[in-house]
C-alpha cells in the first residue's frame, strides 16, 4: 500500500515523527509571507506611508517628513527664523540708535560702516531697514493669531452646531466681507489716533477672521460627518468631547494653510495702511514708513527706498513660500 504524501494541503510539511505542531513551512516562507517580505522591504526601504518599524505615519509626521525634504520649506523657514531673530533682537547685526540721525549727511549714499546710506533726515538707511522687522512681524504674527483664533472658534461652532448659529455667522461674515478693505483701514485708523500697533493689529483682526471662519466651518462641517464622529457619538461622547478630540485635530489643517499665507498679506497691509499714513507713525520705526518718507525722493536717493521695499518684499515672499509648502504637505489631494 503506498505511503500517503507528507505534505498537507496547505503546503507544510510533517516531519518524519509525524508530530503536526512541528510543521514548518517550506523554503522561502510560502506566498503569504513572500508577498509580506516584498512589501516590508522593496527597495530595501519602509513601507510608503510608514516608518522603518512598519508603524504608519500620521498626518502631522507625513506632513513634516514631506517638509524637511521641501527645499522651498527650508529656505523660507531660514529666511523666516533670521527676520525673527533681529526683529527680537536687532542689535545682533546693527547696533545704532535708529532715531540718531545727522541732517548734514541727508540722502548721502553708501559708506564705510553706513552700506545702505542715509534718508532725508539723516538717519542711517541700514539700522531703521533692521530694526523696522519688528514692528512689520510684530503686527503680522499677532494679527494672524487673533484673526485665526476668533474665525476657527466662531467658524467651528457654526460649523458644529449650524441652524440659526451658522446662518447668523454667514451673514455677519458677508457684511465684512463686503467692506474694502484699504477704505476700511483709511476710516477706521483716522479715527483711531495714536499711530501705535494695536489699533493697526484690531483693525486686520477685524476684517481678516472671516476669511478664516469660511475655511474652519467648511473643515468641521466635513468633519463632522465622518464615521468616527458618529461612533464616538453613539457611544455617548459630548459636543464639547467631540469637538476638541475628534473635530478640531482633523479640522485644523486648512486653518493653518490659509493662515500661514495671510501672515505675509497682513504684513504687506500694515506697510500699505503705514504708507498711506494711517498705519504706524513714527516715532515707531517701520518700512511702511520709510517707503513713505522715500517714495517722493526716488530719483534724488533711490536707496532710500530700495533697501526697505526689498526687505518687506523678501519677508512677504518668505511666509507666502513657507504657507505654499504647507499647504503642499497637508493637502492629500496634492501629493
Amino acid at each position: 500500500m503506498p505511503e500517503p504524501d507528507p505534505s498537507d494541503a496547505d503546503g507544510r510539511v510533517t516531519p518524519a515523527g509525524g508530530d503536526p505542531d512541528a510543521a514548518v513551512t517550506p523554503a522561502g516562507g510560502g506566498a503569504s509571507s513572500l508577498a509580506t517580505s516584498d512589501a516590508e522591504t522593496l527597495e530595501g526601504g519602509p513601507v510608503p506611508g510608514g516608518t522603518a518599524s512598519g508603524k504608519a505615519r500620521s498626518l502631522w509626521s507625513d506632513a513634516w517628513h514631506d517638509l524637511r525634504r521641501n527645499p522651498v520649506f527650508v529656505i523660507s523657514a531660514l529666511i523666516i527664523v533670521f527676520l525673527v531673530l533681529i526683529a527680537l533682537w536687532p542689535g545682533l547685526i546693527a547696533g545704532g540708535n535708529p532715531l540718531t540721525c545727522d541732517l548734514a549727511k541727508a540722502q548721502e549714499g553708501s559708506r564705510p560702516g553706513h552700506p545702505f546710506g542715509y534718508d532725508t533726515q539723516g538717519c542711517d538707511v541700514y539700522t531703521r531697514t533692521v530694526h523696522g522687522a519688528r514692528a512689520s512681524i510684530t503686527v503680522g504674527i499677532c494679527a494672524t493669531a487673533g484673526a485665526a483664533l476668533l474665525g476657527s472658534v466662531l467658524g467651528g461652532l457654526a460649523g458644529f452646531f449650524g441652524g440659526w448659529w451658522d446662518a447668523l455667522l454667514s451673514r455677519i461674515a458677508d457684511v465684512f466681507f463686503g467692506i474694502p478693505i484699504i477704505l476700511g483701514g483709511l476710516v477706521f485708523l483716522s479715527v483711531v489716533t495714536g499711530g501705535s500697533l494695536w489699533p493697526v493689529v484690531g483693525f486686520i483682526v477685524l476684517l481678516g477672521w472671516p476669511q478664516i471662519s469660511r475655511i474652519a466651518r467648511g473643515s468641521v462641517v466635513t468633519a463632522r460627518q465622518h464615521d468616527y464622529v458618529q461612533a464616538a457619538r453613539a457611544l455617548g461622547a459630548g459636543n464639547t468631547r467631540l469637538l476638541l478630540r475628534h473635530i478640531a485635530p482633523n479640522a485644523v489643517a486648512p486653518v493653518i494653510v490659509v493662515a500661514t499665507i495671510a501672515l505675509g498679506t497682513y504684513i504687506a497691509l500694515e506697510a500699505t495702511l503705514s504708507f498711506l499714513g494711517v498705519g504706524l507713525k513714527p516715532p515707531t520705526v517701520s518700512w511702511g514708513i520709510d517707503i513713505s518718507n522715500a517714495s517722493t525722493q526716488i530719483r534724488n536717493a533711490p536707496h532710500m527706498l530700495l533697501w526697505p521695499a526689498g526687505a518687506l518684499s523678501i519677508t512677504v515672499l518668505a511666509f507666502i513660500m513657507l504657507g505654499d509648502a504647507v499647504r503642499d504637505a497637508l493637502d492629500p489631494k496634492l501629493r
